[in-house]
C-alpha cells in the first residue's frame, strides 16, 4: 500500500487497511482463546503475504500454527500427477479432528479450490460426516462469488465466522434488483453472462456451445434464486462501490461549489480565469466527509483508506441451501467506549456437531487451577504438560505459567486454588488451653498464699524459725509472683507485657533461687559454726543470707536491664513459620539475652544444688537441705526439659511450653520445701516442738 500510494499519491481505497482485518481475526482468536489453528490459503504470491503479515501476528499473542494448507488454483488442481490421490490427502490433513480453527485466506481462488476439495472428499467417503470446524474467513468472501459450484453442501461452513467490510442496509437496493432486466437497451454482456451462470439457461444470442436446452426469457427474478447464487441484500463489495460512487459525486459538488466562487471573484475582476484540471479532484475526496443514506460516515485516513471498520459475520446455514448473515461483532479504527472489537458470543451459531461451545482449540487439555503449564521439548509452545503447583503456592486460572505464592497473611487451600486468611495463634483466656493454665495459676497462688499464712501464723514455732524466717517469707513470696507472672504470657502480646514477660519471670525466679541458696549455705554454716572453736560464728546471720539474696538478683535485674537497653522485646507477627496461621507474638528482640538469663538461673540453680546436696547428711535439727536438693533436682529438670521443648515449638503452644515450666518448677519448690513442713504444723502439731528436734538430734 505505501509503495503505491508513492507511486499514486491519489489512489484511495474504498475499503479498511486489510493489515487491521488481519488484527481483527486475531482478535477473535483471542476473545475465544483459541490457540492451536491451522490455516488455508492459496499456493500463490498473495498466499504467501498472508501468511507473512498473520504468522507474526500470530506469534505476538501466543496463537501456534498447527498446520497450514497452501491449496493449488482451481485450474491447476487437475494437473496434478495423481489428482485423487492428492486431493483425498489434502482433505484427510483437513478432516484432522485435532484441528477445530481454521483461518482462510478467503480470496475467489482459495476458496474455489477449498470447495473443490471438499466435494471431492465426499465422493471418497472422507466426509461423509459433518467435519465440524470453525471457518474463519477474510472479507474477500461470500457464498454466491462461484455460481458454478452451485451443488456444493453449504452446511459444511455452518456455524463459519468472518469479517466483512462493515454495511448497513440501504432501504432502495433491493427495490432495485428486482426491477433489473437482462435485456434492457442499458444491459451490458456481464449482466446476460451472470443471467445464464445463474439461471441455467441460454440467450437465443450466446455463442455458448453447451448442452443447455433451457431459454433464458429475461423475466427470471432475482430474488428467486438460492442466497449461495444470489443474495438480495447490499454485500461489503456492493456497499464500497456504493460508497465510492457517493464520495466521487461530493467530491464533484465540492469542486464545483469552489469553481462558482471563483468564477464570482473574476467576474469582479480579483482574480484571474480559473484553469480546472482533473488532478485537482483529489484535493477535495482527500477532505471528505459526510454521511450515506445508511446512516454511515464516509471519509478517508492519511493513507487514503476508508476510515470505516469490519462486521463479525456468523453465516447460518438451513437445509434448503440457504443462509443467514447474523452480526455478531464489529471492529471499528476508532476505540469505542466499549473498546474497539466487541463480540455478542451469546447471538453466534454454533456447528451442531460441537459439544461444547464455544469449541476448544488447543494443542492439548486446559491446565485447571492448581496446575501450571510446564514446557514440552521439541514442540511449539502452545503444547504444554500441567504440573501441580509446588507447596505454598496456587495458581487460580486457566492455563496460568506459573504459580505464584499467597500473600503473607493468606495460605493455600488444599486443592491450590485459593488463598485462605490465616488464623491468629496467640493463647487467649478463653479457650480451654488458656482458662487450664490460668486454673493452675491461681490455684497455686492461692495454695502458696495459704502457706503462707499457716508459716505466719506458726512463726513462733521451731519449724517455722528454723532456717531463717524472714528467708522463708520472701521465697513464699517470690513463689506467690512466679505463679502470678504465669499470667503475663496468656493473652493478646502488647508493648508493656512484652517488657515485662521474661525480665519479670527472671528476676522473681532469680530472687526465689536466691532464698533457695541463702538456705542452703545458712544451714552449712550453721552447722559450721556448732563447732567449737570455729570462726563461722561471724558469718551466721541474717546480713549474709541478705547479701547473697540481694547480690544474686542484683545480677539477673541487671542482665534484664541492659536487655530492655539494648534490644529489647516486641510484639511481632509471624507469618512464616506456620503454613496457615499468623503467629501473635513477643518478638524476644535479643535471644542471645534472653538465654543469658535463663542460663544464669540455671546457675544459680546449679550451685544450690551442689551446695544442698553437699550438705544433705548434716543433722535433722538444723537441716533442710535434703529437701531442697530434691526440690533443685525438680527444678533443673523441669528446665533441662523445657529448653529443647521450647526451641522445637512454636507459637501458642511454644508459650504454653513456657508457662507450664514455671508453673511446674515453682510447684516443684514450694512442694518439696514446704509440704514436709505444713504437714507437721497442721497434721502433727506434735513435733513441732523444740524437743523433738533435739530428740531427733
Amino acid at each position: 500500500m505505501k509503495n503505491v500510494k508513492t507511486q499514486l499519491p491519489s489512489f484511495y481505497r474504498m475499503v479498511p487497511s486489510e493489515v487491521y482485518q488481519y488484527q481483527g481475526i486475531v482478535n477473535v482468536l483471542v476473545h475465544f482463546q483459541w490457540r492451536w489453528i491451522g490455516i488455508v490459503t492459496a499456493d500463490d504470491d498473495k498466499g504467501e503475504q498472508f501468511l507473512q503479515t498473520l504468522l507474526p501476528m500470530f506469534s505476538q499473542h501466543s496463537i501456534c500454527t498447527a498446520f497450514i494448507e497452501k491449496l493449488p488454483l482451481l485450474s491447476h488442481i487437475f494437473e496434478l500427477s495423481q489428482p485423487l490421490e492428492a486431493i483425498v490427502a489434502k482433505a484427510s490433513s483437513l478432516a484432522n479432528s485435532n484441528i477445530k480453527v481454521y483461518v482462510i485466506n478467503a480470496d475467489p481462488e482459495t476458496m474455489a479450490g477449498l470447495k473443490w476439495l471438499m466435494y471431492y472428499a465426499e465422493l471418497q467417503g472422507i466426509a461423509e460426516t459433518p467435519l465440524g470446524k470453525v471457518w474463519i474467513m477474510t472479507a474477500h468472501w461470500d457464498f454466491s462469488s462461484q455460481t458454478v459450484q452451485r451443488d456444493l453442501d453449504v452446511h459444511l461452513f455452518h456455524g463459519a465466522l468472518s469479517l466483512a467490510v462493515h454495511t448497513n442496509e440501504v432501504r432502495v437496493f433491493p427495490n432495485l434488483l428486482r426491477i433489473v432486466q437482462p435485456n434492457s437497451p442499458k444491459g451490458d454482456g456481464f449482466l446476460k453472462f451472470f443471467w445464464e451462470q445463474a439461471f441455467n439457461c441460454l440467450f437465443s444470442d450466446s455463442d455458448d456451445s453447451n448442452k443447455i436446452t433451457v431459454a433464458c426469457t429475461g423475466e427470471e427474478k432475482l430474488e428467486s434464486l438460492p442466497g449461495t447464487l444470489f443474495e438480495m441484500h447490499m454485500t461489503g463489495q456492493s456497499y464500497s462501490i456504493y460508497n465510492a460512487v457517493h464520495a466521487i459525486a461530493h467530491a464533484l459538488q465540492k469542486m464545483y461549489t469552489f469553481r462558482l466562487k471563483l468564477s464570482t471573484m473574476v467576474d469582479r475582476g480579483s482574480l484571474d480565469p480559473p484553469d480546472q484540471q482533473p488532478w485537482q479532484l483529489h484535493a477535495f475526496l482527500r477532505s471528505i466527509s459526510f454521511n450515506n443514506s445508511a446512516g454511515d460516515m464516509v471519509s478517508f485516513d492519511g493513507n487514503g483508506e476508508l476510515a470505516s471498520g469490519f462486521d463479525v459475520i456468523n453465516w447460518v446455514t438451513f437445509p434448503n441451501q440457504s443462509f443467514s448473515r447474523v452480526k455478531v461483532g464489529r471492529m471499528d479504527p476508532q476505540p469505542l467506549p466499549a473498546g474497539e472489537f466487541r463480540i455478542e458470543e451469546e447471538t453466534i451459531t454454533w456447528h451442531s456437531i460441537f459439544n461444547q461451545v464455544p469449541p476448544l482449540a488447543l494443542c492439548n487439555d486446559i491446565c485447571h487451577p492448581g496446575y501450571s503449564r510446564k514446557k514440552k521439548e521439541g514442540v511449539p509452545f502452545c503444547c504444554y504438560d500441567c504440573s501441580s503447583c509446588p507447596e505454598g503456592k496456587i495458581s487460580n486460572q486457566k492455563d496460568m505459567d506459573e504459580c505464584f505464592k499467597c500473600p503473607d497473611d493468606r495460605y493455600p487451600n488444599k486443592n491450590r486454588t485459593q488463598c485462605l486468611p490465616k488464623v491468629l495463634n496467640v493463647l487467649t483466656f478463653t479457650e480451654p488451653l488458656g482458662i487450664t493454665l490460668v486454673f493452675l495459676a491461681l490455684s497455686s497462688s492461692l495454695f502458696t498464699a495459704l502457706v503462707l499464712g499457716i508459716f505466719i501464723k506458726n512463726k513462733n514455732t521451731p519449724i517455722v524459725k528454723a532456717n531463717n524466717r524472714d528467708l522463708t517469707y520472701s521465697l513464699l513470696i517470690s513463689l506467690l509472683l512466679c505463679f502470678l507472672s504465669s499470667l503475663l504470657f496468656i493473652g493478646q502480646p502488647q508493648a508493656v507485657t512484652c517488657y515485662l514477660r521474661q525480665t519479670t519471670f527472671g528476676v522473681i525466679f532469680s530472687v526465689a533461687i536466691s532464698c533457695v541458696l541463702a538456705k542452703t549455705i545458712t544451714v552449712v554454716l550453721a552447722f559450721m559454726a556448732t563447732k567449737p572453736g570455729s570462726r563461722m560464728r561471724k558469718w551466721v546471720g541474717k546480713r549474709l543470707a541478705n547479701s547473697i539474696l540481694l547480690g544474686c538478683s542484683l545480677i539477673q535485674a541487671s542482665i534484664c536491664a541492659m536487655w530492655l537497653c539494648t534490644a529489647p522485646p516486641f510484639p511481632h507477627l509471624d507469618t512464616h513459620t506456620l503454613a496457615e496461621e499468623i503467629i501473635l507474638e513477643c518478638n524476644e528482640g535479643s535471644v542471645a539475652m534472653f538465654y543469658c538469663i535463663l542460663g544464669y538461673l540455671g546457675f544459680l540453680a546449679f550451685v544450690s544444688f551442689i551446695v544442698a546436696f553437699l550438705a544433705r547428711t548434716l543433722p535433722d535439727s538444723f537441716n533442710e537441705a535434703k529437701f531442697i536438693t530434691f526440690s533443685m533436682l525438680v527444678f533443673c529438670s523441669v528446665w533441662l526439659s523445657f529448653v529443647p521443648s521450647y526451641m522445637n515449638t512454636k507459637g501458642k503452644s511454644m508459650v504454653a511450653v513456657e508457662i507450664f515450666s514455671i508453673l511446674a518448677s515453682s510447684a516443684g519448690l514450694l512442694g518439696c520445701i514446704f509440704f514436709p513442713k505444713c504437714y507437721i504444723i497442721t497434721v502433727r502439731p506434735e513435733l513441732n516442738s523444740k524437743d523433738q528436734l533435739i530428740r531427733k538430734n
